[in-house]
């Protein structure tokens, strides 16, 4: 028996208990991963296209004058305690993260660290089955990958997918003007911090399992179609993290209208007000993003932890120029997402004025 197994593997196991802090509520913070980052060298190349400078989902590396490699990995500990929904919320999360540049994912390398003395082989063969139907259902071939052990369960996948440069789109493409669009809803971190707590009802947490598990495919046939340039999806930093990420690279501004923020249940907003689930990973995001915002007062307390809430597996965030808005908003409602949502705009922002998000 290893140090840190106390249970035996023919027992039942609620994968959540094991998790220290589930999803992507798991992420190193927005500021210490930016002090780790500033520190290392920077290796100038230029097929490199995206790199770690602009904060972007994933880096993005020219093979041809017309062609690109997409690539990213995303991993984390259980945030369900069904081990298939599991694999399926942590597949769709990691290629989430190539559709948010434009691209189309082709293949992927499974990563898991498994504490095998506490779970049946036959929970762990979900895990990797939830996250190959998943790949399969983004035609996406896992190639194989590497398994560890370890005291938490951790799974996820390394993908790579193609883009015609031209279309890429990034934290940097976001113009004065654009309207801001979101393509599903907010509330995953409290909601499942609702469930470890046992105040999350039977509807929210099937809302939320549908939107965790819906790939974002919709990112690379706008980009295909030309009608964006700026995008990323809304996963552990929250909306407000992201956000922030899209101004600093684009140098703007933006006009966030939060009673306009979809939410995936008005459960939501009663979680954080009666019953405190937010998760300390969204606390992180609010304390990281405060100083950027400029909140009206008529902004609540449980809104405002919203916009700052750890998604997993979250929707997409684009910014639109106004030409092209119809046509997302077509395309959004032909790909049947969770929202079309509406949310802002970005303004100018002056050489002299600090970098604010106006939210009201």
């Amino acid at each position: 028996m290893s140090e840190y197994s106390s249970q035996n593997a023919s027992e039942t196991v609620r994968l959540t208990s094991l998790s220290s802090c589930a999803g992507c509520a798991s992420k190193l913070g927005q500021r210490a991963l930016a002090k780790v980052l500033s520190e290392l060298p920077h290796h100038a190349d230029e097929r490199l296209l995206v790199g770690n400078a602009t904060s972007d989902d994933a880096g993005v590396f020219a093979i041809g004058p017309h062609q690109a490699l997409v690539q990213t990995t995303d991993f984390f500990t259980p945030i369900v305690d069904d081990p298939y929904t599991y694999g399926q919320i942590a597949a769709t999360n990691a290629l989430s993260d190539v559709y948010a540049m434009g691209g189309r994912p082709i293949t992927a390398l499974a990563l898991a660290g498994m504490p095998d003395e506490v779970l049946l082989p036959e929970t762990i063969r979900e895990i990797f089955l939830g996250g190959s139907e998943k790949a399969k259902e983004a035609k996406c071939s896992i190639l194989g990958g590497h398994t560890i052990r370890v005291p938490e369960p951790i799974y996820g996948l390394a993908c790579t997918g193609l883009i015609d440069p031209d279309k890429l789109m990034t934290n940097a493409g976001a113009r004065p003007g654009d309207w801001l669009v979101m393509t599903k809803p907010l509330g995953t971190g409290i909601i499942t911090t609702g469930i470890k707590r046992g105040h999350a009802s039977g509807s929210s947490v099937e809302s939320a399992v549908r939107l965790m598990t819906t790939l974002n495919s919709v990112g690379a046939e706008i980009a295909e179609r030309g009608l964006c340039k700026a995008a990323t999806d809304v996963t552990g930093f929250g909306l407000l993290g992201h956000l922030k990420s899209m101004c600093l690279a684009s140098g703007v501004s933006v006009e966030l209208e939060s009673e306009k923020v979809p939410i995936i249940c008005d459960e939501v907003l009663t979680l954080v007000e009666t019953h405190d689930c937010v998760p300390g990973g969204s606390r992180e995001n609010f304390k990281t993003c405060d100083p950027f915002v400029e909140w009206a007062d008529a902004v609540s307390p449980a809104r405002r932890a919203l916009l700052a809430d750890a998604q997993t597996s979250g929707g997409l965030l684009l910014s639109v120029a106004e030409a092209h808005l119809a046509q997302v908003i077509d395309t959004l409602v032909e790909f049947e997402t969770l929202a079309q949502a509406v949310i802002g705009r970005v303004v100018d922002r002056a050489d002299a004025e600090p970098l604010t998000m106006r939210v009201g």
